[in-house]
């Protein structure tokens, strides 16, 4: 069970788990029909006696279990404050799908890094709501080592499962795919996620226009670092907080993810483009400039959150929806704070704005899980893409985290800390186009003015292909040499290197043979793809 107050986790170790729940006893809150097949109930054998009585057996005890909670153990991240599961939201949700959640939250900030300790212990979860567009090395290999189902036989058509079938993002299909299988279901989110932001209100209280430019938002940084925008009488703001969550925006700016090919016609790893390089430049621009705190590299995500919310840096990039969030902590502070979502900043290689691709990240089911209650669980996910359970995942529960008025849904206070982003974790929910966007907890006009600032991001914005094309050789190469790449990196953009020193060591990378190899699979697999 999960410890709420600590955030420990202990599996629970059960000598069975109910694998008799009917869909239109499990699902009849979210329109699953008893007829959607995938039933674990076998058929009676037409001449054969004794298949005839396992049959029964297995019919008996199905009907007994018929009606007890399907029990899930999963893991996912935590974007905000350990849930309890039997909070209003939770026991609604549990309540309306017929399910009981064994939940292991892991702070967003590390879920990686204990994700890799999971897979390595070969002691799955039942579920991985794994949380990013690209898989990582070491989720790939599990996926090789059999450690997950392939739902390819399962899914089919999709026929059986309408909701995954109409309500999901386009392609999602390709994109959860190892070797042509697919191993997940998708986490449905919005096309804009990230924007960059700043604090509009320090922009005004130096007489700074709203950038519209990477340039201009250097230049803004570079005052507002240097300035005194808080008036509390020293040079402690920073700039940007930290750039291992918020540098995706800045490599659509500077073209880093449009397709590059080296002289054999492989497709460079975009981190080692020229154009990546241009970024670390700029980045090596604000760090002398000193918008850049010095230990931008490891700061954590609760140590950049704290330093939005405490009024002591302009931009944290996060999810859109965030804006509000932080805001609403740094008026605590500073009343006057004010963080706007800027337009998609023009580079020299295009604009500041990544597109997600409706799918950020999947959820796999360990190959541990017997194979009857993974029928039932994809029913149950299948559930969670219903527009119902999409408007109780973005929503809540009327009265209690909202109230209707005017036609109109006015969160309650309740909201914030219920119905969040966390809150998104166990299911896979319908696409909703402004989900990445809209804060629940943030009144409709807040919502309808963040969705003008950032309407201009889907237009403009483009996809890292990388979060979804595959190279063996990529796999078992980059792992040997990212750390390392990643030190140069910071070196050169502290100034302990030269850029020429750096441009020279991407060049070796870049020619290495097993590096040369893996771009022409990713050429390959680029083809296939367009």
């Amino acid at each position: 069970m999960t410890d709420v107050g600590k955030g420990k986790w202990h599996w629970r170790k059960m000598a069975h788990w109910a694998l008799g729940v009917s869909c239109a006893a499990a699902l009849a809150a979210s329109g699953c029909s008893a007829g959607n097949g995938g039933s674990s109930q076998p058929q009676a054998g037409t001449g054969n006696p004794s298949a005839q009585a396992t049959a029964k057996e297995t019919a008996k005890e199905t009907a007994a279990e018929a009606g007890k909670p399907l029990q899930i153990q999963i893991f996912g991240g935590l974007y905000n404050e350990m849930p309890d599961m039997n909070n209003a939201f939770w026991a609604e949700w549990q309540k309306r799908l017929n399910v009981k959640l064994d939940a292991n939250w892991v702070p967003s900030g590390d879920v990686i890094t204990k994700l890799d300790l999971v897979l390595a212990s070969g002691d799955l979860p039942e579920v991985i709501a794994y949380p990013n567009q690209g898989l990582t090395v070491s989720m790939i290999n599990a996926v090789r080592n059999g450690a997950f189902w392939d739902l390819t036989p399962f899914l089919g058509d999709l026929s059986q499962y309408p909701n995954l079938k109409n309500n999901t993002p386009p392609n999602w299909q390709k994109f959860l795919s190892v070797d042509g299988k697919i191993y997940a279901l998708p986490r449905s989110r919005s096309l804009i996620d990230n924007s960059v932001n700043i604090r509009k209100d320090w922009l005004d209280k130096l007489g700074i226009p709203v950038p519209a430019t990477i340039d201009e938002y250097r230049n803004a940084l570079k005052a507002i670092a240097n300035g005194d925008p808080d008036g509390n009488g020293k040079k402690d703001t920073m700039g940007i907080v930290g750039i291992n969550e918020g540098v995706s925006p800045f490599e659509a700016a500077f073209g880093a993810f449009a397709p590059h090919y080296d002289s054999e016609g492989g497709l460079v790893w975009h981190e080692l483009t020229g154009e990546y390089t241009s970024l670390v430049e700029w980045l090596r621009g604000l760090y002398s400039d000193g918008s850049l705190p010095k230990e931008f590299m490891t700061m954590k995500r609760t140590q950049m959150e704290e330093a939005i919310g405490t009024g002591k840096a302009a931009t944290y990039i996060r999810s859109t929806r965030y804006h509000y969030d932080f805001e609403v902590q740094a008026k605590k502070v500073q009343p006057e704070a004010k963080i706007i979502g800027l337009p998609p900043l023009k580079g020299p290689g295009g604009y500041a704005a990544d597109l997600s691709t409706g799918v950020n990240g999947g959820i796999f089911i360990s190959k541990k899980v017997p194979e009857a209650k993974v029928k039932q669980m994809l029913k149950y996910f299948d559930a969670t893409a219903s527009q119902e359970m999409t408007d109780f995942g973005y929503s809540g529960v009327e009265g209690v985290h909202y109230k209707v008025v005017g036609g109109e849904k006015v969160p309650t206070e309740l909201s914030i800390k219920e119905v969040n982003t966390t809150s998104l974790g166990a299911g896979v929910f319908a696409y909703v186009k402004w989900g990445k966007v809209d804060n629940p907890g943030a009144p409709k006009e807040a919502n309808e003015q963040k969705r003008k600032e950032v309407a201009d991001y889907e237009k403009l914005g483009v996809y890292n292909i990388f979060t979804w094309l595959i190279s063996n050789t990529w796999v078992n190469t980059w792992p040997k040499y990212s750390s390392e790449w990643n030190a140069m990196m910071t070196k050169a953009i502290v100034g302990q290197i030269s850029m020429d020193e750096y441009k020279t060591y991407v060049a070796k990378l870049n020619n290495l043979p097993e590096f040369k190899t893996a771009y022409k699979e990713f050429a390959k697999a680029y083809s296939y793809y367009k």
